[in-house]
């Protein structure tokens, strides 16, 4: 992780259409997205001091070739670089595009430098995910909590917990005790941070949900891509109900209830 000082940072932009934000997680993987990852829309932007600029887009390109060559439709040409900003500007550039957004009929989240007046259902999930993934307004996410609400509450866990959304909406909605993990750092921070912030209790911890051992629930929600759905489901500790969700509407894992939004689809997995 680079730590941002007094400096000038360019942002590197690479459109990455509808798969943005599995392409951006891929990269934060990958670890071309160590000052921070954003997604806007349909572009990807990561940032890098100004005078490492030529190199961090030669590496931006490398890492969108090595996506294309595994399948994904990112153009490795199409990456770019805009003009430096103070370090105070790049800081808080990506709260430009996060706003009040309702995303399910019940659920409203708010970020925590807006204000929102609740109204009669309204339950009200307030959030700043710092630099970890996951503002809640992605349709992966939106029709896991859609789906989420359909079923009776229970203790759960979350895997791949990025911001801490799933975690938190569950609780606000009945669910728990809960436990979350994610491997990345910056995630349980937020997840720890945003939980503290809706007044809910989550035990959240860094680990591999993939290979770790995973205390029991009979719940596991998981917001991840289908790459790492698949070998989730094959763990022999998986319970009898996963709530999966990060899959196209034309993807499948198997599943007894489907909610779709935008494009995205989410399933409760039943053994």
């Amino acid at each position: 992780m680079i730590t941002p000082g007094k400096m000038e940072w360019v942002e590197l932009v690479l459109p990455a259409g509808p798969l943005a934000d599995e392409v951006a997680a891929l990269l934060a993987d990958d670890g071309v997205a160590a000052a921070g990852v954003e997604v806007r829309g349909e572009d990807i932007v990561v940032w890098a001091p100004a005078g490492e600029a030529d190199a961090a887009l030669g590496a931006l390109r490398a890492a969108a070739a090595r996506l294309e060559a595994a399948g994904l439709p990112v153009d490795p040409a199409s990456a770019h670089a805009r003009p430096a900003a103070p370090e105070a500007e790049w800081r808080d550039a990506w709260k430009r595009y996060f706003h009040v957004e309702r995303l399910t009929p019940r659920l409203v989240i708010v970020p925590s430098w807006e204000s929102y007046t609740p109204a009669p259902p309204d339950v009200v999930l307030e959030l700043d995910p710092g630099r970890a993934f996951g503002t809640g307004a992605h349709g992966s996410t939106r029709a896991a909590l859609e789906l989420l609400q359909t079923l009776e509450p229970a203790a759960a866990l979350d895997l791949g917990c990025g911001s801490g959304v799933l975690s938190i909406a569950a609780l606000l909605l009945g669910f728990g005790p809960l436990q979350a993990f994610d491997i990345d750092p910056l995630a349980v921070d937020a997840t720890r941070r945003n939980a503290e912030r809706n007044g809910v209790e989550v035990d959240v911890a860094r680990a591999d949900v993939l290979t770790d051992p995973l205390p029991p629930a009979p719940l596991w929600l998981a917001n991840l891509e289908l790459h790492l759905l698949e070998p989730l489901l094959r763990r022999p500790d998986v319970p009898p109900r996963v709530l999966v969700s990060g899959l196209l509407e034309s993807q499948t894992v198997g599943g007894v209830r489907r909610a779709v939004v935008d494009g995205w689809a989410a399933e409760l997995v039943e053994r």
